[in-house]
């Protein structure tokens, strides 16, 4: 088996370390050489600092997982023989469906086309393919290296097998996958973070708290709890079961959830006045940010090895 990671930027190069850490074969198709070196130099750099920290992912040294992962500009012979395919293109529904326009005349009938995609709906991008039973979302959450979820969302004429085979991929390489049972905008992920940013933002606009405790709200106070279980389990753990905690809270919440405020426009002063309380915090300048991004990706790196642990104790 070896799969195919379409166009190597940030989602691409992920995904092919996720993979090779996994012992997989990898090969990352691009337009241009250019791009498919400076990809590979970027992979090596990561694998060897995070070897050196205790970070890499998998059995296998980086010199092994790199061992693995090929390039090649030739969109035919990149998928020959592949097994699975994963478009990383950007988020624009032209591009994705011209590329999977042109799988669809390629590629057999056995291997399974995927896309990155964060928003985009499968009946947008697969309909009238030849291929649009094999055709699946498998939608990673940023940077899929430390963040394991995988939203698997069908095509409404996908067949079930395809989703059975991504499901199991995803699962194969450490990854947790989820499966919509059907399309939906927005997806799962997006759909509770958009609802939590909003309600963010009227709290803001209405003067209750600064946007600087307002993310203290989250990081300190919710998110801590989330990081292990989901809101489901929290609200069965926080009473004597669902059932129950329906019973005792369920009036309080509607009181509440009444009280929120229309959808946000997410312009005009408020925008200001959070962009301008984040970046005294953190300045928008690219050094500043790259250092703070990389800050975070070492806390989900040590928050994934403690979930880890804490799984298996």
């Amino acid at each position: 088996d070896f799969f195919v990671f379409l166009f190597s930027g940030l989602i691409g190069r992920s995904w092919a370390m996720v993979f090779a850490a996994g012992g997989f074969k990898v090969k990352l198709y691009d337009i241009a050489q250019q791009q498919l070196t400076s990809a590979l130099e970027n992979i090596r750099k990561q694998m060897k600092e995070m070897e050196k920290s205790g970070f890499l992912k998998g059995a296998l040294s980086a010199e092994q997982q790199l061992a693995l992962i090929s390039v090649c500009t030739d969109l035919k012979a990149a998928v020959e023989g592949a097994t699975f395919i994963q478009e990383c293109t950007p988020e624009n529904l032209e591009l994705k469906k011209k590329i999977f326009g042109q799988l669809d005349l390629i590629v057999g009938d056995n291997v399974v086309l995927s896309s990155s995609t964060s928003c985009l709906l499968p009946s947008k991008l697969f309909t009238g393919l030849k291929h649009v039973k094999q055709c699946i979302v498998s939608h990673p959450v940023n940077p899929p290296y430390f963040v394991p979820l995988v939203e698997i969302v069908p095509h409404p004429e996908t067949d079930p097998s395809t989703t059975e085979k991504t499901y199991a991929l995803m699962k194969k390489i450490g990854q947790s996958p989820v499966k919509l049972n059907r399309e939906i905008e927005g997806f799962v992920l997006n759909r509770l973070q958009y609802a939590v940013i909003s309600e963010a933002w009227r709290l803001v606009d209405d003067g209750v708290v600064s946007p600087t405790d307002l993310d203290l709200v989250m990081s300190d106070g919710l998110g801590m709890r989330y990081a292990f279980i989901g809101p489901l389990e929290t609200m069965h753990l926080n009473a004597e079961g669902v059932s129950n905690y329906c019973e005792r809270y369920a009036e309080g919440m509607k009181l509440v959830l009444n009280t929120f405020g229309p959808v946000p426009e997410f312009s005009g002063e408020t925008v200001q006045k959070i962009n301008q309380a984040l970046s005294e915090k953190i300045p928008v300048v690219p050094k500043v940010l790259d250092a703070r991004r990389k800050w975070r990706d070492e806390c989900l790196t040590g928050l994934a090895k403690l979930k880890t642990q804490m799984k298996s104790n």
